[in-house]
């Protein structure tokens, strides 16, 4: 049976699985919910110092559903907790005790001053916990603290205080990158050259989720007023997924540990993201939209994938798939594939004929023989795969790489060996050297 055991920066947990600094981690009741219901971990929602911060009293979600109501995507205007420093250092302390064989990282924000790092870290190691995450990413305010995006958006900042933090502390120090950024590879180094012993990301990105058109206003509504978010939930995984490689294939950074977040609802994202390099993961959209019993289905499920492909441990998987990502110009072009519709699958619905005519290459019947019926013009057809993303019958449509025989539309050999845009005769640059 898989050993789904975490152990990432000395951190041991009995799974991979954390929930992120947000509501969920604000306070103790919640935090031993979630460690009863299974989580391996917690990152303590943010901590501040001096007077509590002032959120809201109003709403602080807007949210984007599919067509049946599931919730792809979650904004919110909540700051850091609002809760005294005190009681939830007393409350940290009591849950680590408690719960010693669980992850209890707390994230912490302050004011970009050496000082002000150095007495909460005083105070934060006084309690036990694990480790701390530097908050550099918050889209939705903050300023006043002089935090938040700002720092995590300036990789002089980031490598800075990061050097603060490891000066001042023995714990280890994860650092949290915001999206809102050109090239995440700039902040992840900063983060590398300043000690960090983990970054971990992507924080929410910067977002209006939609307008109130009664109110002609930014939703949520709040008096008449609305404002930007921070945007997460699974609708961001891609591009936390595309980020986290990026770190992980960084000559500079390949070697940093990762803690990635971003989306995770299944035993599947989380598999995803440790293929590409990540040690653990953080959960906060799923378990605020199903509960925390849904680390129940993560579990089993991850270590269900892991002994039918043999993995003992989530190391003998982690980062198998960064050696097959290729840029662009490196894809073989030579590499054929048609699409194939399984007759006795189709449902004749005819999306597939409606998508390809008119938003690609007119290459599916909708009449054969004066009757309904979709089939495959080889010589139409150029691999894309949108009639199989929109079929709504799983299989109906699969992607079949043509090895023999000639392709109609090209006319060229479906054996041709592997060729790419670096040397293709139509590449201007092609022999630029010569």
């Amino acid at each position: 049976m898989a050993d789904l055991r975490s152990n990432f920066l000395g951190i041991k947990s009995p799974n991979p699985f954390w929930l992120a600094s947000a509501p969920p981690t604000d306070r103790e009741t919640n935090v031993v919910r979630a460690f009863k219901a299974g989580w391996g971990g917690v990152v303590w929602k943010t901590l501040g110092d001096g007077d509590p911060i002032v959120n809201v009293s109003g709403p602080r979600y807007g949210a984007i559903h599919s067509s049946d109501r599931r919730l792809i995507g979650l904004n919110n205007v909540e700051l850091i907790t609002d809760r005294p420093l005190e009681l939830n250092l007393q409350e940290i302390k009591k849950v680590k005790r408690e719960w010693s064989d669980r992850a209890v990282v707390v994230s912490l924000m302050v004011p970009c001053e050496e000082k002000n790092w150095a007495d909460i870290l005083k105070r934060v190691e006084e309690t036990e916990c694990d480790g701390v995450e530097l908050n550099f990413g918050c889209p939705h305010g903050m300023s006043e603290r002089g935090m938040g995006a700002a720092v995590g958006q300036v990789p002089e900042y980031i490598e800075m205080v990061t050097r603060w933090c490891k000066k001042h502390t023995r714990m280890p120090v994860i650092v949290k990158l915001t999206p809102n950024i050109t090239d995440i590879r700039f902040p992840a180094r900063a983060a590398h050259n300043g000690g960090a012993d983990a970054v971990s990301l992507i924080n929410t990105i910067t977002s209006i989720m939609t307008v109130d058109l009664d109110q002609m206003s930014p939703w949520p509504v709040i008096d008449g007023q609305g404002t930007h978010g921070g945007y997460c939930g699974p609708a961001v995984k891609p591009i936390a997924l595309n980020m986290v490689s990026q770190i992980g294939r960084d000559p500079e950074t390949r070697n940093l540990p990762i803690s990635a977040i971003g989306g995770v609802t299944t035993w599947k994202d989380a598999a995803d993201y440790i293929a590409m390099g990540a040690g653990n993961v953080q959960v906060c959209t799923a378990a605020m939209t199903y509960g925390f019993k849904i680390v129940e289905e993560m579990i089993s499920g991850l270590s269900n994938f892991m002994d039918e492909k043999g993995y003992e441990t989530i190391d003998d998987f982690r980062g198998l798939a960064l050696p097959k990502f290729a840029e662009w110009q490196h894809l073989n072009l030579n590499y054929v594939v048609k699409a194939s519709i399984d007759q006795d699958l189709c449902i004749s619905c005819g999306r597939c004929h409606q998508v390809c005519e008119d938003t690609s290459h007119q290459a599916i019947t909708n009449m054969v023989d004066g009757k309904r019926k979709f089939e495959v013009k080889d010589e139409e057809c150029v691999g894309c795969n949108l009639c199989a993303i929109v079929c709504p019958i799983q299989d109906c449509i699969t992607m079949v790489h043509q090895t023999k025989g000639t392709d109609p539309r090209t006319g060229f050999a479906y054996d041709r060996p592997y060729a790419n845009w670096t040397t293709h005769p139509n590449n201007p640059g092609a022999h630029s050297a010569e």
